[in-house]
């Protein structure tokens, strides 16, 4: 597909800066509106008590307007949506063919994809495994290529976003421990992070539209399905990301065509597993029904 958003498209677009300012690498624009979902007025009704999730919004994702909230800026676990963030802060950062070894702290992270210490495999492969199958260990590899202080950058990039509900303690959102999560965040930051990594990525986010993802390393090939097939027969879908642990629940976070030239983002907090899904298409249908 390979087509952001437009840039520039509202009075909800309060500021514009460039990312290299920030140290987020040449060419990557950084837009954010300084009011919160609450201060919008709502466009699209659903009914109190309609979604499991703890927390949703809808955001047109051309102006960044907010259309639907539901506690949209209370900070909750993140859990796997973190990716994004480290997604998009490597590839500011490096190329994404840059190739890097395998260490053993990274296959030490819980969820190992199948990778080998000392091998060595590109940037691009290790995001695809992230960002398609939710793979911990490519994360994980991905963000150590930043060098020192790895973490710092993903906090850094929020507080330049102006994600004012994120912080960021692991690549990953795994949790901590029992009552710590990996990284923390509202809805209302989720939903501006997708559409700044689809405006300055739109290739990688895209490729979670697939039903698996095929890695070749030195030794062997990877295979994982998709964590977020389940949405895949939602009309309109651009892209998706899921996350569960067990401070979070179960999150979701989706790029959608409401028409053509009309995308949505959609983001789903702390819901189950199965119900994150339907949520996500009740939000999205509501959204046909009642903007035509």
């Amino acid at each position: 597909m390979n087509r952001p958003f437009s840039q520039l498209g509202g009075a909800a677009l309060a500021v514009i800066v460039t990312a290299g300012a920030f140290g987020l690498g040449a060419g990557a624009t950084v837009f954010y509106q300084t009011a919160q979902p609450e201060n919008f007025v709502r466009s699209v009704g659903i009914p109190e008590g309609t979604l499991d999730a703890r927390a949703a919004i809808l955001m047109d994702a051309r102006t960044g307007e907010v259309l639907y909230q539901k506690n949209a800026n209370e900070q909750l676990p993140l859990a796997s949506l973190a990716k994004l963030m480290t997604a998009y802060v490597v590839l500011n950062n490096r190329p994404a063919e840059e190739t890097i070894e395998i260490t053993a702290e990274d296959v030490a992270t819980e969820g190992n994809s199948g990778l080998k210490v000392g091998e060595k495999i590109s940037l691009s492969k290790l995001l695809r495994l992230g960002l398609v199958a939710s793979s911990n260990d490519a994360m994980v590899a991905a963000l150590g290529s930043l060098g020192l202080n790895p973490i710092e950058k993903l906090n850094r990039a929020a507080k330049d976003l102006a994600l004012t509900q994120s912080t960021f303690r692991n690549p990953t959102g795994l949790d901590e421990d029992a009552v710590t999560a990996g990284a923390e965040g509202s809805a209302y930051d989720v939903a501006r992070l997708a559409m700044a990594f689809y405006n300055a990525h739109p290739d990688f986010f895209e490729q979670t539209m697939r039903e698996e993802v095929v890695v070749s390393t030195e030794t062997e090939e990877l295979r994982d399905s998709a964590t977020a097939a389940p949405l895949f027969a939602l009309p309109g879908l651009i892209a998706a990301k899921t996350g569960t642990t067990d401070l979070a629940g179960a999150n979701l976070v989706a790029v959608v065509d409401l028409d053509i030239g009309r995308p949505v983002i959609g983001v789903i907090l702390g819901s189950t597993a199965e119900s994150r899904f339907s949520d996500m298409t009740l939000l999205i249908e509501a959204a046909r029904a009642q903007l035509q």
